[in-house]
């Protein structure tokens, strides 16, 4: 993975003022197309500039309605398996959603919230070995989705803007749903007792959430902390990225708003 410093990224900007396109910024400079329009569109933000109006309004630049339900359950379904990108000799990024083929009914929901935050753009989906990709393309995304920047998730601090947090605050539910439905899962443990000398096997619910990214878990056991629901912290493999919800009550509260994959 590469990392550009701050010298890379001025000299990338002063071309872009210059009126050079991205396209060739990145190609004279060996740098992912996507890496130099993040670059561009935070240099913009900094500078109290949008990156423009037109046919297709968006939320935070040109104050168009927002479903903020919607909204909350997507940023959790990207912060677990989506991502941005944009490849050489397309002038518009494009937000993916990866989902299973074993679980339909969430790749139908993913593209309904696609469709409700982004009214305006067309939705396809892309097949791959055992998944889709549930795509959307807009120059927006950046302003939706300020987690995005260079290198995977988990190598970079993802923090929510005040915005965000505000929209997390009034549809708590949604973000855990959307990191559930993308990291996460509900399934039956099992543990023994000794009851009159005998050992019976009980079995019990859990829901599990696993991801790399000390951020995002930080993120989900907050909105967990808010919500009243219990957790603990797993070490699974050896790996210490697990948070666990097993108590009867907080299980009770999560299949009442969360429920299993389907």
């Amino acid at each position: 993975m590469n990392f550009h410093g701050t010298e890379v990224r001025q000299k990338a900007l002063t071309l872009l003022r210059d009126g050079m396109s991205n396209r060739e910024v990145a190609r004279r400079m060996k740098i992912p197309p996507g890496t130099v329009s993040y670059w561009l569109h935070m240099d913009r933000a900094k500078r109290g500039e949008c990156p423009g109006t037109g046919f297709r309004p968006c939320p935070r630049c040109d104050g168009r309605e927002l479903d903020e339900a919607a909204y909350a359950y997507l940023l959790g379904l990207y912060l677990g398996d989506g991502h941005i990108s944009q490849h050489a000799g397309v002038r518009v990024p494009s937000l993916a959603i990866t989902c299973t083929e074993s679980w339909p009914g969430l790749m139908d929901e993913c593209e309904a919230a696609i469709r409700a935050v982004f009214p305006d753009n067309s939705v396809c989906r892309v097949r791959r070995t055992g998944c889709s990709d549930v795509k959307v393309y807009s120059k927006h995304l950046y302003c939706l989705f300020p987690q995005h920047g260079p290198g995977r998730k988990h190598e970079r601090p993802i923090v929510l803007a005040s915005w965000q947090q505000e929209i997390v605050a009034e549809h708590p539910w949604g973000l855990i749903r959307g990191l559930i439905h993308s990291d996460g899962c509900r399934n039956m443990n099992w543990t023994t007792r000794v009851v009159n000398g005998e050992r019976k096997r009980y079995e019990y619910p859990r829901y599990w959430f696993t991801n790399v990214s000390d951020d995002i878990r930080q993120l989900y056991t907050d909105t967990l902390d808010r919500l009243g629901i219990e957790w603990r912290h797993c070490t699974r493999h050896g790996e210490p990225y697990n948070i666990s919800v097993a108590k009867k009550a907080s299980v009770a509260l999560m299949d009442a708003h969360v429920g299993p994959k389907y």
